[in-house]
């Protein structure tokens, strides 16, 4: 989480010192409509960046990943790029709009314009030519970005709508990009402040592009066929068996994947839980019905059927330096960690000392037996916390059952909230916070 948040509030940093380079908060000259100049530009520049980048998330970049921990961090950071671009955004509009509708409503006063105006030439003659046009498709871009971004942040609003009406913010975007590069100040572009913004904009724009013309993980999808359905009605959970075709270049326990069966549903997330065998070409997802789409998989869902999987994507791989690790999968969040016990048992070596804990509202017996098989063939200490019959997971249940805690690397997915208070107790004991990992599985 500390490279989401030094990334986010460096990219604005970073942005506002080169802006302060080129331009001030306080003009000269004083007066509410030369306040209002610099503060259009400065929004307008803090805006384009965070859209921007977040544009370049949204193409799903493999070389960023081992840089911000993961795709499932990506996506949190596009997130927050995506809510601040909408409120500096709003700013924006406000310092634009607000002004114009003061002289309108009589409570400013426009200032005279004084002497012979300015001649233009060259490049910046052609783009004040195409002022008007740029607000004007601008301020309608606005409000469809601030639609779509809303819609984004609605968790009721079906995931395959989401997943259609999201790609409509590339149109946005290459508006809005047009909206910058002609209002923006001139004089920027020659600056520190206009090369990083020519930058972003221009891999902005290829990023919209490339989303628009559906070529996001086009080179990590592969096909495949559904070998075996195992549903778990107790759970709400369903077991896939997939066979893929030649092409996926493996995954490692712990990552995932998006797996399209239906083009009108579209892909959705899902964690790998099997280890890769490139003689087998099996792999395997454990989804649990939290919506109307996984709800549903079971009636629709046959053996056969092809899909499409693309990825692999992710880096909860349980690569620590600590002599023993801690692991905590509630409910479905155990998938993770089955894949990497399926994993030790094939190589037949436990590096390692693992605790596993997987708290569960609901005491499976055929999903818990084949789970102790697992862990017995890994050499995995399995701690299963059933909701009613034991005491709920804490810091100090947990830190009593492993006594040597202080030692270890915690893992964990499961329910955000509860990761968030085990992670507090453990780093209020001591535990560093590198040494706490977690899967922020949201894709939205």
């Amino acid at each position: 989480m500390k490279k989401i948040h030094w990334s986010f509030w460096g990219l604005l940093l970073a942005l506002t010192g080169l802006w302060l380079l080129a331009d001030t908060w306080w003009p000269a000259q004083g007066g509410f409509f030369a306040f209002r100049t610099v503060w259009v530009q400065y929004s307008g520049v803090l805006a384009m960046a965070m859209m921007s980048v977040a544009m370049v998330l949204a193409t799903r970049p493999r070389w960023l990943e081992p840089h911000l921990d993961g795709l499932d961090k990506m996506y949190r950071l596009h997130k927050w790029l995506g809510i601040g671009a909408l409120v500096v955004g709003i700013v924006h509009w406000l310092w634009a709009k607000g002004a114009k509708w003061a002289v309108g409503w009589g409570w400013l006063q426009k200032p005279a314009r004084g002497g012979t105006p300015p001649e233009f030439t060259g490049l910046e003659a052609v783009l004040r030519g195409w002022r008007g046009l740029a607000e004007g498709l601008g301020e309608w871009a606005f409000y469809a970005a601030v639609v779509l971004i809303a819609l984004a942040l609605i968790k009721r609003f079906p995931y395959r709508l989401f997943a259609k009406t999201h790609q409509l913010l590339a149109v946005a975007y290459l508006v809005l990009a047009f909206h910058t590069v002609v209002l923006v100040k001139f004089d920027y572009w020659t600056q520190p402040v206009g090369w990083v913004m020519a930058l972003l904009t221009a891999a902005g724009t290829v990023s919209a592009l490339w989303v628009l013309a559906g070529r996001v993980g086009a080179a990590r999808k592969v096909g495949g066929q559904i070998e075996a359905l195992q549903p778990y009605p107790a759970l709400g959970v369903l077991e896939t068996t997939l066979r893929l075709d030649e092409g996926w270049r493996g995954h490692r326990a712990g990552q995932f994947a998006f797996v399209t069966s239906s083009r009108a549903e579209g892909a959705h997330p899902y964690t790998i839980a099997s280890a890769w065998d490139a003689q087998t070409r099996r792999i395997t997802f454990i989804t649990k019905a939290l919506g109307d789409h996984t709800s549903a998989l079971p009636q629709k869902l046959r053996t056969g059927q092809a899909v499409t999987v693309e990825g692999p994507y992710g880096c909860f791989t349980f690569d620590s330096p600590e002599a023993r690790q801690i692991w905590i999968g509630a409910g479905i969040g155990i998938t993770p960690f089955i894949a990497r016990m399926k994993q030790l048992a094939r190589e037949g070596a436990l590096p390692r000392e693992i605790d596993l804990f997987h708290p569960t509202a609901v005491a499976d017996p055929i999903a818990l037996d084949k789970l102790r098989a697992d862990a017995a063939a890994a050499g995995v200490r399995l701690h299963v916390l059933v909701d009613g019959r034991d005491d709920r997971l804490s810091g100090e249940r947990l830190r009593a059952a492993v006594p040597g805690w202080r030692d270890a690397s915690v893992w964990f997915c499961g329910p955000a909230r509860f990761g968030q208070a085990l992670r507090a107790d453990l780093l209020a004991q001591g535990v560093p916070a590198t040494a706490f990992h977690q899967e922020l599985f949201e894709m939205r």
